[in-house]
């Protein structure tokens, strides 16, 4: 994290539109290698979805890849290998911002709760994060949610506990946003439909939505990108240029204004594709085989092929 973040500023020269391909990769190069805040960490290789047991292999592998451009990664579940992921990053001197997943089955809710208190009881998590994007799917009611939300801050009180959602749910779910002692939102413009030409605006006011509901509160980005292939939502379209814009964007916006952000997402993962389209499996700043896909020796994918580009 040697490069400092006013030469990117100033290479940036302010306008994306002037660079070519090779001046977004060298500049997302300098970008990457200044440090980012936080990274959401993939875990699953080919193959693997949620259900299937991770392995310390390949969580250790992947956090040694992460390890020299993030501070803070952040993990989305504590049952099936995935509570190896902060204990594996704070060997690595990673900070965590650890999620117990919740959803439909009150047996699976309990486990993660157990899991995520036990870590951090452990000296595991540096934040808790009680649940992601429940009341988005509509998996729990806002009572239930509430109830292990204080249970998990009744048993770890000095350890920082926020729940996961879209930027808005935290205005429209004032009993939520209490609770909280810090607003963890998911800001993404591209889901919202918004043209790349507007995508840091949008999210600069999906940001200033969720302080507003905070009412002082911390508020952290804990999820933000653009994918790279696929069918495009209205006016957002999917395109290796638009990625790695919009990364260059985010971070340096992050870093002017201090803001806790953490990218979405490290490497590639096939299985989203049956959640989210054919979008779903391209949201990596590395790949599925994890390769770098926005650096100067970095394949250009298209969709279609591959165009290789030199270092200039």
């Amino acid at each position: 994290m040697s490069i400092r973040t006013d030469r990117i500023l100033a290479l940036s020269g302010g306008n994306l539109n002037d660079k070519t391909i090779n001046g977004l990769q060298n500049l997302f190069s300098r970008m990457l290698n200044s440090g980012m805040h936080g990274l959401c960490f993939s875990p699953y290789e080919e193959g693997q979805q949620p259900g299937d047991q991770i392995t310390e292999a390949q969580i250790r592998r992947r956090m040694a890849i992460i390890k020299p451009y993030t501070k803070w990664v952040r993990s989305f579940s504590c049952t099936e290998g995935n509570e190896l992921i902060p204990v594996i990053a704070k060997e690595y001197g990673i900070k965590t911002l650890v999620g117990a997943w919740l959803g439909k089955d009150k047996e699976v809710n309990k486990k993660e709760i157990e899991g995520l208190v036990k870590l951090a009881q452990d000296g595991y998590v540096d934040i808790a994060a009680v649940g992601n994007e429940v009341m988005y799917r509509g998996d729990l009611n806002e009572d239930e949610l509430l109830k292990y939300m204080q249970q998990v801050k009744e048993v770890i009180p000095n350890i920082p506990m926020g729940y996961v959602d879209a930027y808005y749910e935290f205005s429209h779910r004032p009993k939520i946003t209490e609770t909280c002692d810090i607003v963890l939102a998911n800001c993404y413009p591209y889901w919202e439909g918004c043209s790349f030409e507007y995508s840091l605006i949008y999210m600069k006011n999906m940001y200033q939505q969720a302080q507003k509901a905070a009412n002082g509160k911390k508020v952290i980005i804990t999820e933000t990108g653009w994918p790279n292939i696929g069918e495009g939502l209205h006016g957002a379209k999917p395109s290796y240029e638009n990625a790695i814009k919009y990364f260059i964007n985010a971070q340096q916006w992050a870093k002017e204004e201090s803001i806790e952000l953490f990218y979405f997402s490290s490497f590639d993962e096939s299985w989203k594709v049956g959640a989210e389209g054919d979008v779903g499996a391209y949201w990596g700043i590395w790949d599925k085989d994890e390769k770098l896909k926005f650096a100067s020796e970095s394949p250009v994918k298209t969709g279609k092929r591959k165009l290789f580009f030199s270092k200039s």
